[in-house]
This record gives structure tokens, C-alpha cells and sequence, in this order.
């Protein structure tokens, strides 16, 4: 079941996806009748998340009836964000990732260093031992909290005041349908109701600084996250998770073709953890971290204003930002 939200600036419509466009999901609720309460009916036809929480038959009838619907009418709607996270909790899963982005930080902010660096991987091979993740890394799933409120879909992305180093981050991202609390990895799992793509967005420069305070990322990272306008329920994508590629694209030119492959963690051990002692609620937002290869501080090529950057996941969707400075101009 593939899900979005379209709105005029004034009203918002679910969606679900069929073959040739998108039908509203209050149509689809509606051909169902009386095999649908009423309050059901409300909820599921404005709410992703409450509709990702019911019973998976009513929502393969949903996907069934859509089908058999027309088209419903753009007539000024567009896509928009299709929730908003109650909260954000961002896990770094990625060890090549981990180490790639700290060899980029020394190439970029560490001159001295970055030739130390170069001179032992080049004599001993890579990574340089201080390039690994925390030894914490290896013992536990780690994350940040970011700022459930900055999300935006495709469209403008302000460039900070405060940065000459912005990147992007390509995510996973998947949001809870049913609460957790002292979660097993099987249930913790089992409570995943969609998958979204993430832009984690991230001020390099400011990073470094915040990242040697003891206190993790602020300023480079609450000031705005990328969501897909679309979302996939969680049974399409759940089985293969670990096996998903993603693209990278910066004014049309391919940058890298990240994969989902190889975490040392399942999901459900990541939300397990995370619930340990601790209540999460539907409708809180979780990613992966970044897939390897799909940030700039690896590859060397971060984000200017009039930069046009789009990320991908197969099977979820797209998500396409154009970098403009505060009065909102490209260049």
C-alpha cells in the first residue's frame, strides 16, 4: 500500500496508489460501507497512521476497492508531508558509513591530520584505527534526537546563516503505528507501519564543533529533515529491508547509488532498545542513518545555494530539495 497526503493550503486528502494515479482514501472507506464504523472510517480516511494500525485485512480490502475507483482530481492539490512525527530519532546502523564520514570530516576540517591519515591507510590500508565509530557503536544501537517539527517534502530548503558546509543524508525512515514500551526485537518490529525516505540534513562544519562539545548535534541538524511525500506500509518493505538501493542525484548528475545492505542491527533491535524503559507512541518517526555512500562528506561533493539534490529509495519513493538562501533565492 503505497499512501500520500495532497492539500490546497486550506483542506488535506489521504491517498492510496493504484495502477494509474490516486484515488482518496475517504472514496475507498466510503465503498466499503458498513464493513466500516463510522469513527474508523473518519480516522482512516485523515490519518496514515491510524490507518497503517488496522487490521491488515481491511486494508488489503481498501487496496482491493481503490483499484476499482476513477481517478480522483488534482484540482489544486499537491503532495505534502503524508504525517507529522510526534518525534524524530535518528540511529547511525552504518559502520562504513561511520568511518567514511569521519575520514571526510579530516579531508575537510582537519588538514594536519587528513595527511596522517592518508600516509597510514596508504601504508597499513584502511581505516585509520580512530576513524571507527565509539566502542558504545559496537555494543548497543546508537541515536540522535532531532527536531520532529523542521520535516519538509520536495520543494525549497533554506540554506543556514551559520554554515559553508551543508549535506544531505539518504535514509531510511520509518514511523511506529502501535505503542512500545520494554519491546522484544519481534514485537518492536511488528510494530512498524511505514516506510518513508529521509534527507537528514546536516550543517558539517557546526557538526564538528558540537560533536567535540560532549553534547551531540544541535544547530547542524534541528534546522530542517527531508521526508518522500509518499509512504509504504510496512508489509511491502519490511521483508527486505536490508536489501534496498537508493540513488543520489545533484542538478541530474548521478552522485551514488547507496544500498541498505549489511547493519549489524534488525530494526526491531534498534526500536527494542530504544524502547527499553521508555514509551513510544505511534506516529514517532525513526531512520536508519545514512546508507553508505549517501552523504558529501564522503564523496566529497556537499550542497550550494541553486543546488537541485534528489534521493530515492526503490519501492518508497523520491525526494527532490533545491538549496535557496534566506530571501529565497538560487544563487
Amino acid at each position: 500500500m503505497k499512501l500520500r497526503r495532497v492539500s490546497n493550503g486550506a483542506t488535506s486528502r489521504l491517498q492510496i496508489a493504484v495502477t494509474d494515479g490516486w484515488v482518496d482514501m475517504a472514496r475507498a472507506l466510503e465503498s466499503l460501507g458498513s464493513e466500516i464504523s463510522d469513527e474508523n472510517a473518519r480516522r482512516w480516511s485523515e490519518d496514515v497512521v491510524a490507518l497503517l494500525a488496522a487490521p491488515a485485512d481491511v486494508r488489503a480490502r481498501l487496496a482491493t476497492v481503490a483499484a476499482s475507483l476513477t481517478l480522483s482530481e488534482d484540482d489544486g492539490h499537491t503532495p505534502t508531508l503524508p504525517f507529522a512525527p510526534r518525534s524524530f530519532r535518528d540511529f547511525m546502523l552504518y559502520e562504513s558509513h561511520a568511518i567514511d564520514a569521519a575520514r571526510g570530516f579530516v579531508r575537510s576540517f582537519l588538514p594536519r591530520a587528513w595527511g596522517i591519515v592518508r600516509a597510514y591507510e596508504a601504508v597499513l590500508g584502511p581505516p585509520f584505527p580512530p576513524l571507527k565509530p565509539h566502542r558504545l557503536w559496537y555494543r548497543q544501537p546508537i541515536y540522535y534526537m532531532g527536531n520532529h517539527l523542521a520535516f519538509v517534502s520536495d520543494g525549497d530548503v533554506v540554506l543556514p546563516s551559520y554554515t559553508r558546509a551543508l549535506d544531505y543524508e539518504l535514509e531510511l525512515g520509518f514511523v511506529l503505528a502501535r505503542e512500545l514500551y520494554d519491546a522484544d526485537p519481534a514485537e518492536a518490529e511488528a510494530a512498524i507501519g511505514g516506510f518513508v525516505v529521509v534527507n537528514d540534513f546536516s550543517a558539517r562544519d557546526v557538526q564538528h564543533d558540537e560533536m567535540r562539545s560532549g553534547f551531540g548535534p544541535q544547530k547542524a541538524k534541528h534546522f530542517c529533515n527531508g521526508m518522500s511525500a509518499i509512504m509504504v506500509s510496512a508489509d511491502e518493505i519490511l521483508p527486505r529491508w536490508r536489501d534496498l538501493n537508493g540513488f543520489v542525484r545533484i542538478n541530474g548528475k548521478l552522485i551514488a547509488t547507496p544500498s541498505s545492505a549489511d547493519p549489524p542491527w534488525s530494526l526491531g533491535e534498534a526500536l527494542a532498545h530504544a524502547s527499553r524503559s521508555e514509551r513510544l507512541r505511534p506516529g514517532e518517526l525513526f531512520a536508519t542513518g545514512t546508507l553508505p555512500g549517501g552523504s558529501g562528506i564522503e564523496t566529497g561533493r556537499l550542497l550550494a545555494v541553486g543546488d537541485v539534490v534528489e534521493i530515492g529509495i526503490e519501492g518508497i519513493g523520491t525526494l527532490t530539495n533545491r538549496i535557496v538562501d534566506k530571501d529565497g533565492r538560487t544563487a
